[in-house]
C-alpha cells in the first residue's frame, strides 16, 4: 500500500506581506482637491493609476500609494458629467501630509470663481513646498492662487485661449501631455492623467508598480510627457474679429466631419458671403480653405501616430477617399502620404499669417 501523500493543508489568503512597507506614510501620498464640475474622466484615471499600483490585484489597499478626495468646504462636487462625488474631508489644516496636492479642474473654469479658503490654503503648500499638480482646468486654479509664477505649464488645447487671456504673464503650451517643473506639473487633463498618475508611481515606488497598474488598465504602455496632443488649432491671438474665431472654433470641432460653410454662417450667425470676407480678411485664408488645412494637419498626426491604412485616415480627416486624401496631401506638402510615412520625418512649416495652423 502507497504511503499516503501528504495531508492537504488550508488555503493560506494571499497577502504579501514582505512587500507592505513598514506601517507608516507610504512612497507615494496625493491629496486630490475637486472643484466644481470637474472632468470625471482625468479624476477617475489619475486615482486609479494611484490605486492599481497602491496593492496587488486591484485590492485598493492604501500601501505604496496613497490619496484623499477632497473639497474646500468638504462639501460632495458634481463633475462637468453630472455625477456627484462624494468627498473624504475638507481642506486639512497641513498640506504638507501629502506629497502633492492635486486640483481637478473642468468646465467651472469659465466662472473665474476661488474661494479664500481654496486660494489661501493653496498658497499656504506652495509655501511649504508641497509639489502641486494641475490637472485639466486645475491649472486655471493655481494660476488664479497665484503659485504658478514663470513657469511653463501645459493646458488642454481647447482652453489655451481662454488660459492665455486669463493669464497673459504665464507661458502656456499644448505640445505636451503634462509639463514638470519640479514643484509643479501640469496637465492638460483627460486620458492625459492617467500617464501623469503613472509617472509618479514610477517616480515614487518604482517602475514595477508603474507596471502593475498599466497591465490592470491594460494599456499597451506608458506615454511620456513629451508625447504632443492631438490637437489641430489656428493661432487665433491676433485675431479680434468674434466671428471669425467663434467659426474657427466650430470648425476645429468637427475636423472629422466637416461642415459646410452655410452651416458655419449660421453657427455664427451671419451671412456666408459676410463670413467669408471676415475670414480672409483676419486670416488670408477662405472658411473652406481653413477648414482644408486642419484636415491636413490630422492626417499628418494620424499618418505618424495611429498605425492605419491610408484610406483609413483619409475617411478619419473628412475626406471621400484615400485618392482625393492623396491628392490633396501632396498639393499641400510637397509630398504623397505615403512618401510622408515612409520618411517617418513631420512637415515642417511656420505659420505664414495670423491664421497659420500650429505645428503639432
Amino acid at each position: 500500500m502507497q504511503p499516503p501523500l501528504s495531508a492537504p493543508t488550508e488555503p493560506v489568503p494571499y497577502e504579501d506581506d514582505a512587500d507592505v512597507p513598514a506601517r507608516g506614510k507610504p512612497a507615494l501620498a496625493v491629496g486630490i482637491v475637486l472643484l466644481d464640475q470637474f472632468t470625471l474622466a482625468a479624476f477617475a484615471g489619475f486615482v486609479d493609476a494611484l490605486r492599481l499600483a497602491g496593492d496587488h490585484g486591484g485590492r485598493s489597499r492604501q500601501i505604496h500609494t496613497s490619496w484623499r478626495v477632497m473639497s474646500w468646504d468638504g462639501k460632495p462636487r458634481c463633475s462637468s458629467a453630472g455625477l456627484t462625488i462624494d468627498v473624504a474631508a475638507g481642506l486639512p489644516d497641513d498640506p504638507e501630509q501629502f506629497d502633492y496636492v492635486a486640483v481637478c479642474g473642468g468646465n467651472d473654469y469659465i466662472n473665474g470663481r476661488m474661494p479664500e479658503p481654496l486660494r489661501d490654503w493653496l498658497r499656504l503648500a506652495a509655501e511649504r513646498r508641497v509639489r502641486l499638480l494641475g490637472i485639466c482646468t486645475g491649472t486655471f486654479a493655481l494660476a488664479q492662487a497665484g503659485v504658478v509664477g514663470p513657469r511653463t505649464v501645459c493646458v488642454h488645447w481647447n482652453v489655451l485661449e481662454a488660459f492665455r487671456e486669463r493669464f497673459p504673464q504665464t507661458r502656456a503650451v499644448v505640445d505636451r501631455l503634462f509639463i514638470d517643473e519640479g514643484d509643479l506639473i501640469s496637465c492638460a487633463g483627460s486620458t492625459a492623467a492617467i500617464d501623469l498618475g503613472l509617472y509618479l508611481v514610477a517616480r515614487h515606488c518604482g517602475r514595477d508598480k508603474a507596471q502593475q497598474a498599466m497591465r490592470h488598465m491594460m494599456l499597451q504602455g506608458v506615454r511620456p510627457a513629451r508625447v504632443p496632443q492631438a490637437h489641430f488649432r489656428s493661432d487665433l491671438s491676433g485675431i479680434q474679429d468674434l466671428r471669425v474665431r467663434q467659426a474657427a472654433h466650430f470648425i476645429e470641432q468637427r475636423i472629422d466631419n466637416p461642415p459646410p460653410l452655410d452651416a458655419i454662417a449660421r453657427y455664427v450667425g451671419v451671412g456666408r458671403r459676410q463670413l467669408e470676407r471676415a475670414f480672409r480678411l483676419a486670416t488670408g485664408l477662405s472658411p473652406m480653405a481653413f477648414q482644408r488645412q486642419l484636415r491636413l494637419e490630422y492626417g499628418c498626426w494620424l499618418l505618424l501616430n495611429k498605425p492605419s491604412s491610408i484610406t483609413q485616415v483619409a475617411l478619419d480627416c473628412g475626406f471621400a477617399d484615400g485618392a482625393h486624401f492623396s491628392r490633396d496631401f501632396r498639393a499641400h506638402f510637397g509630398v504623397s502620404p505615403r512618401q510622408y510615412l515612409q520618411s517617418g520625418a513631420a512637415v515642417a512649416r511656420e505659420p505664414d499669417s495670423v491664421g497659420g495652423l500650429a505645428t503639432v
